[in-house]
């Protein structure tokens, strides 16, 4: 609707149905890119014109559906270069005390969207005694025509609850103390509208206001430059490399359909791959081992036993010396001495 209302309608509503040709159309696409918007943008105004002529189509009040026979603004793919872990622990520790820490927080913590982030109200917001919290997205915050008002999220499926981590649950928390402050503090300035995120009077908060802060904070701390949204690419990489499902990941994002979230996030794919044959070697490789093995070590041993660990291939030395007639152990890796694995005997070696 506000796609519709804002670039479709001004520019074709006054041509009949009957009568719209896909050079209308093309050159309506053509004009709004001229203007500025994205090419992103003006595909996703021939979206909704396709989808609203469909309908058209199928009531026969159309012969054709012109927007489907036009030619899109093509959109080249940019390079996704998230926070690295590193990076990202030291954002987490340039925010701390920061009046907007909960939102920076937040928007990494489970990649929401700026707009999703803005759009929280309090009621969208559930923990309990035990420190467990969830969030629920229902709306997103824009600026429109001058104005900021809740809309609809991007797709039905960024219609979500999603689980917070502790300690953007404790983020959350330490927000809200620092919130009603600011409200007794404003009296009767304050304008009470349930947003968590606002300005120091209680009124939402501009987008465009919130990425000028966030830049700042990347400069004073000294953090490669980052956009908002790359706060959503950094969560949803960071998960990824860590195993989670990519239909976990894509859940979490509400993204419309799985392809997005690995087309999106391709640049992962490879450290995935090896994460998967490391796995496969590590259940596998183990197994070609023969008790029959003699195992050399890099420092000299007289004489005893080794035991290894097929699962996690720790190993203990159990070594006899001249002076000793009994056994002295040896662990690594936290292993204990008496850790069932494969016994193999030691080779004399010099160190």
């Amino acid at each position: 609707r506000q796609i519709a209302g804002q670039h479709i309608i001004p520019k074709l509503g006054r041509i009949r149905l009957s009568q719209l040709t896909p050079a209308h159309v093309q050159g309506m696409l053509n004009e709004r890119l001229a203007t500025g918007l994205s090419p992103r943008s003006v595909q996703q105004i021939q979206a909704v014109l396709r989808a609203a002529l469909n309908h058209a189509l199928k009531w026969e009040l159309v012969a054709r559906n012109s927007a489907a026979l036009v030619t899109p603004p093509r959109v080249a793919r940019k390079e996704i270069s998230p926070f690295s872990p590193e990076e990202a622990r030291d954002f987490l520790i340039a925010i701390r005390g920061d009046r907007l820490e909960a939102l920076y927080t937040v928007a990494l913590a489970v990649g929401l969207r700026r707009g999703e982030a803005l759009g929280l109200q309090w009621q969208d917001f559930d923990y309990d005694e035990r420190g467990e919290g969830s969030i629920t997205v229902r709306h997103a915050l824009q600026r429109i025509n001058g104005n900021l008002v809740l809309v609809e999220p991007k797709s039905t499926t960024s219609r979500r609850t999603v689980p917070l981590p502790s300690f953007a649950v404790e983020a959350l928390l330490a927000h809200w103390k620092r919130q009603t402050q600011e409200q007794l503090a404003a009296g009767a300035a304050w304008q009470e509208e349930g947003y968590i995120f606002t300005t120091t009077i209680g009124t939402p908060f501009d987008p465009a206001n919130v990425t000028k802060y966030f830049k700042k904070i990347l400069n004073s701390a000294g953090i490669r430059d980052q956009r908002f949204h790359d706060l959503r690419h950094c969560c949803a990489s960071l998960l990824m490399v860590q195993g989670v499902s990519p239909r976990t990941v894509m859940e979490i994002l509400g993204h419309s359909q799985i392809s997005l979230t690995m087309n999106t996030y391709s640049h992962v794919i490879p450290e995935l791959k090896k994460q998967a044959i490391a796995q496969l070697d590590c259940l596998l490789a183990p197994q070609e081992r023969t008790p029959e093995t003699p195992v050399s070590t890099p420092v000299g041993v007289n004489s005893g036993v080794i035991e290894i660990d097929l699962v996690t291939r720790a190993t203990t030395i159990q070594e006899e010396t001249p002076a000793d007639a009994g056994v002295k152990s040896m662990s690594r890796v936290g292993i204990e001495p008496t850790t069932p694995g494969l016994k193999v005997p030691l080779t004399r070696m010099s160190s």
